[in-house]
């Protein structure tokens, strides 16, 4: 069963695609529970904010192994690990093997990635887009800490952008390992812990959990339709009987995000962010007809 906290504040009127993922993400942390949080980017946005706003008690551990920091914000995304302000109080700096030892025994509740790819199965690929054996391809950073964070912790959950280069039938590599081929028992029979693997895959649109090792569409942003969600995606999903909306961002979430956690906007303003969304009279939500250049609209509560 998901969990998700109810926003706190007022319904925003003015966001981008990105900074409502990372709210949205942000409602989905559980306190009291632990993450092994992918450096930098909207991972680390979001459980910065559910920290500030929903889940004081989450503890979280960087991908290069700080346990439980309380950094001094704001970070530079760049240098969200091996720095000092990503490490500021932490409980112990380790590597990123203590951490996976530690995943291994049992004691990541959570990993968060992103990815370049997904597939039905939850197979993540950070590595490569193309055809690895005949040399034709384009070689990405990889994964780092993903293979450990999707093989080891308990759950994993996946940020990604709603695309159809992103959501595929079958990734081209797979740098981090979700259902492998779907089948019952095969994360086990590659030597992985029994009752772990994908939980959540979350994009600017949708929200996506995995019925029987298979993705499965479980919430949709008001800005969107389902034919908009399943268009963008080269599989069909399964989709749950009764699809849940995923709530635009609060003004109080928005201001947290915007001056204390990425006043320099690196996360939400820089960068493929999606569209800008804007609340019209009636009350629902649409894309604006006329997107700002570079920085939102002046008369909004961020710090440059």
């Amino acid at each position: 069963m998901i969990q998700m906290q109810q926003p706190k504040g007022i319904p925003a009127a003015y966001f981008n695609e990105r900074e409502h993922q990372i709210c949205v993400m942000a409602r989905l942390i559980e306190d009291g529970k632990t993450y092994w949080v992918a450096g930098g980017g909207t991972p680390m946005a979001s459980i910065l904010l559910a920290k500030k706003l929903y889940a004081p008690n989450a503890v979280y551990v960087t991908e290069d192994g700080v346990l439980a920091p309380e950094p001094a914000l704001p970070l530079d995304p760049i240098m969200t690990m091996v720095s000092s302000r990503a490490s500021y109080r932490a409980l112990q700096w380790g590597t990123m093997n203590s951490v996976g030892f530690h995943a291994q025994i049992g004691l990541m509740d959570y990993g968060i990635l992103n990815t370049l790819q997904v597939d039905p199965y939850g197979n993540v690929n950070s590595t490569l887009l193309g055809d690895y054996k005949s040399g034709e391809f384009r070689r990405f950073g990889g994964p780092g800490g993903a293979d450990s964070i999707a093989s080891l912790c308990w759950r994993t959950i996946l940020m990604t952008d709603h695309e159809k280069r992103k959501f595929v039938p079958r990734v081209d590599f797979i740098s981090s390992p979700g259902f492998l081929d779907g089948t019952e028992g095969a994360r086990e029979r590659a030597g992985l812990p029994k009752d772990t693997g994908p939980y959540l895959v979350l994009t600017p649109w949708a929200l996506f959990d995995y019925e029987e090792r298979y993705l499965r569409l479980i919430g949709i942003s008001p800005f969107v339709t389902m034919e908009q969600v399943l268009g963008e995606m080269n599989f069909r999903p399964k989709i749950a009987p009764q699809l849940i909306t995923l709530e635009p961002p609060t003004e109080e979430e928005l201001t947290i995000l915007r001056t204390e956690i990425d006043p320099r906007g690196q996360v939400t303003i820089t960068g493929d962010i999606g569209r800008w969304i804007q609340k019209r009279e009636d009350g629902t939500y649409g894309p604006v007809e006329a997107e700002p250049e570079g920085r939102p609209n002046p008369n909004l509560p961020r710090s440059w």
